[in-house]
């Protein structure tokens, strides 16, 4: 049998190992889980005849050289950082690799020999990034092999909670990785082009600038701008655009008032607060606010971000608890964005019954026999339960079917890459469709600017 070892058994990977787990008869598999928790491992497996769960210590290098030297090819789910010594140890024992990451330089930095050894290290292969290169480029060279000319691409993404669970004034929950929701836009403004010119957004003013977004059947959304765009002019072959924009969904409002934490200071993560352990939540945000002998911390709060005591702001804020003085914060040498994740996470956690939500939205302007024309691109996706979130589905799916591709010789490209190539984005895009990830195109007349951002 043909051994695909995965490595890091968490929630990105229920779907990635069901699905290689449904296909291990057919196409001869055999799958080691390896996971540094045993009982993580051999949950996602749940007793399947193809497969072993062991536990597996990444930093324990002869562990983890004799597992990946028995493995046929390897996926890697680990955390980004920790990515770089199994992708050295793939080199050595001449294995292919598939993550879902972006490339990193010290990645990047092995291109030549992972082509000298004639291997595959695919990168980039999930949702952002991943489905969001596979679609993009569909339709960019599609655009390219009539002989149009690209003017606008404009990509967008978000994990959000599904309408049937939405219900909180946030119109949000976390799906994903609640510590990179609060350090959103931070190390850096957002970079991007407009009609031409470069644009960039400071930090202080990110979530104060975003651009709204029509799905049909789903309503309407915001998206703010992600941090880097330019790097995308490279990677698509995009060097003569005239617009190029990447963003973050989410639902109308939320971006302002996410803002009110942004400027109050709470989602700073680079000091510790004193004696953080013993803080209640209302002395948390009473450490951000000026000293005053008889004004309450909540009269303070609304002076300071110029809110009234009837604007739907105050409400969001009053449904987070943060004024509670019996709810500790209970983290030792916390930073301010440490806490309010905490606090967040008591809110926002997805419930048992809960279900999470995807969207994407790409916007592409071209030229073609000296017309302007516009397609745009959405797709959403429903999760099924807790397990099999729409999360995990489109940062797994992406990940195993590249990864028996590979093994069935099908992509053939060698290096360290991502999904840009049409061997790679055509069958997996095509076969994502039955899993319920759909993209609906849609032409449209060229709209160029979009006069329906917030500049404020």
């Amino acid at each position: 049998m043909r051994v695909i070892l995965v490595i890091g058994a968490g929630r990105s990977a229920s779907s990635l190992i069901q699905y290689l787990l449904n296909k291990s008869i057919e196409e001869d598999l055999h799958l080691v889980i390896g996971d540094l928790s045993l009982d993580l491992a051999k949950k996602k497996i749940n007793k399947h005849p193809n497969a072993t769960a062991m536990a597996l210590d990444i930093f324990d290098a002869n562990q983890r050289k004799e597992a990946i030297q028995k493995a046929d090819i390897v996926i890697s789910m680990l955390p980004a950082h920790l990515h770089i010594e199994v992708a050295r140890d793939c080199v050595a024992y001449k294995k292919n690799m598939v993550t879902a990451s972006y490339i990193s330089d010290e990645m990047q930095e092995l291109d030549a020999v992972v082509k000298e050894n004639n291997l595959i290290f695919m990168n980039e292969i999930g949702l952002d990034p991943g489905i969001d290169h596979m679609s993009a480029m569909k339709v960019i060279d599609s655009i390219r092999d009539k002989g149009g000319k690209m003017l606008l691409f404009e990509s967008f993404c978000g994990g959000l909670v599904a309408p049937e669970s939405d219900n909180n004034l946030w119109n949000y929950k976390f799906t994903w990785a609640p510590r990179n929701v609060v350090l959103a836009g931070q190390g850096g403004c957002a970079k991007f082009i407009q009609e031409g010119t470069y644009k960039y957004i400071p930090y202080c003013n990110l979530f104060r600038r975003t651009e709204f977004l029509e799905v049909e059947g789903y309503g309407r959304f915001e998206a703010y701008s992600n941090r880097d765009s330019l790097k995308y002019k490279n990677v698509y072959g995009l060097d003569d655009v005239l617009t190029l924009y990447r963003g973050t969904i989410r639902r109308v409002g939320f971006s302002k008032a996410w803002n009110m934490f942004v400027q109050l200071g709470m989602t700073d993560d680079s000091y510790v607060m004193e004696d953080s352990e013993n803080m209640s939540y209302r002395q948390f945000v009473n450490s951000f606010l000026p000293y005053h002998p008889t004004d309450s911390v909540e009269i303070k709060t609304r002076l300071i971000l110029k809110i009234d005591q009837d604007d739907i702001m105050w409400d969001k804020l009053l449904e987070l608890d943060l004024f509670n003085d019996t709810k500790m914060v209970g983290l030792r040498n916390a930073s301010p964005a440490q806490i309010l994740e905490k606090i967040l996470s008591e809110s926002w956690a997805l419930q048992a019954n809960d279900k999470d939500m995807i969207v994407m939205y790409h916007k592409f302007g071209y030229e073609l026999d000296g017309v302007k024309k516009q397609i745009d691109s959405k797709m959403v996706c429903i999760g099924d339960d807790q397990t099999y979130t729409a999360m995990a589905k489109t940062v797994g799916l992406p990940v195993a079917m590249a990864t028996l591709q590979i093994l069935n010789g099908k992509i053939k490209t060698p290096g360290v890459q991502l999904p840009i190539k049409k061997e790679v984005y055509l069958p997996i895009l095509k076969e994502l469709e039955e899993y319920g990830v759909v993209f609906k195109e849609q032409s449209m007349p060229y709209l160029g600017y979009n006069p329906d951002k917030i500049f404020c």
